[in-house]
């Protein structure tokens, strides 16, 4: 018997949850209409949903019936966004896996462009900029819940997204924290190696960035990669800090393909693996 998770996702809400694995078969979640909301009746008798509600008002409130138990489980939905395509991605596509792996991923670019710490390409502007649209639309028409908190990994890819997706909407407090806890799986690959603290806060002074982190990116080796294991413990910690200190319900995460894969594994998660520029929603609770 496999023991139980402190942290685990919540199935039965969202479509996403049962989407094809791994990579096989090339499958990439992409974002859904209304994030794929799974239309259904809650059966708390805490409340009565009005005529008038959309399926995410319905759960709106069925989260704060759960959450409102005494000693009960608490629920958050996350809204995991993968940052749109970067440089890298081009350049990884055309050499291909292996060459990427074993050359060009430890340069830091060539003769056309650079990937230490990738930037957004054209396309991944964009692709974020339609996360906006999908944002102003979904919150106005679907009653989405505009995330209440906004938290950023600190890679210049994942920041670009963030702003790009979030900025100047409507009734949202632009106010994003930025985690390391949220960067991708580091170490070997220059593209995940982190700008210095001092050039994040120029390039992007909206941002919170949280205390403890260094000048210069100490977490990234170039002869050492870290493991998807290792990773998982570092979102566990993530976990236990925002279900401890952050009271939102509705909190966005803008990450890569290799954390997520970590988040999945922390809270028992298919692995669906997730295009970039988009975002998928994932129901989880802290077991008490």
């Amino acid at each position: 018997m496999s023991p139980r998770l402190r942290f685990e996702f919540v199935p039965g809400y969202f479509e996403h949850d049962g989407h094809p694995t791994g990579p096989e078969g090339g499958f990439r979640a992409t974002t859904l209409p209304a994030l794929g909301i799974i239309q259904q009746d809650y059966q708390d008798q805490a409340f009565t949903a009005g005529d008038q509600d959309t399926q995410w008002q319905r759960l709106e409130k069925h989260l704060a019936v759960l959450n409102a138990a005494p000693q009960g489980c608490r629920h958050k939905v996350f809204f995991v966004t993968r940052h749109g395509e970067g440089v890298h991605n081009v350049k990884e596509r055309e050499v291909g896996r292996h060459e990427w792996e074993a050359h060009w991923a430890r340069l830091s670019g060539d003769e056309k462009t650079t990937w230490l710490d990738a930037r957004l390409t054209s396309k991944g502007k964009q692709q974020a900029q339609d996360l906006r649209s999908f944002w102003l639309h979904a919150s106005q028409v679907d009653k989405v819940p505009l995330p209440q908190t906004i938290y950023s990994s600190p890679l210049i890819r994942a920041l670009q997204t963030t702003s790009l997706a979030f900025q100047d909407i409507p009734e949202l407090r632009f106010e994003p924290i930025i985690k390391e806890s949220l960067r991708e799986i580091t170490g070997i690959h220059t593209c995940d190696k982190r700008s210095s603290k001092p050039s994040i806060e120029a390039e992007f002074p909206e941002y919170q960035i949280e205390s403890g982190m260094t000048e210069e990116d100490t977490r990234w080796k170039f002869d050492r990669r870290e493991t998807l294991t290792e990773r998982v413990e570092v979102i566990n910690n993530f976990l236990a800090e925002v279900f401890s200190e952050d009271s939102s319900t509705f909190i966005s995460l803008t990450t890569h393909s290799g954390a997520i894969r970590a988040l999945y594994q922390a809270i028992g998660h298919p692995d669906v693996w997730v295009a970039a520029g988009a975002v998928v929603p994932i129901a989880i609770k802290r077991n008490s």
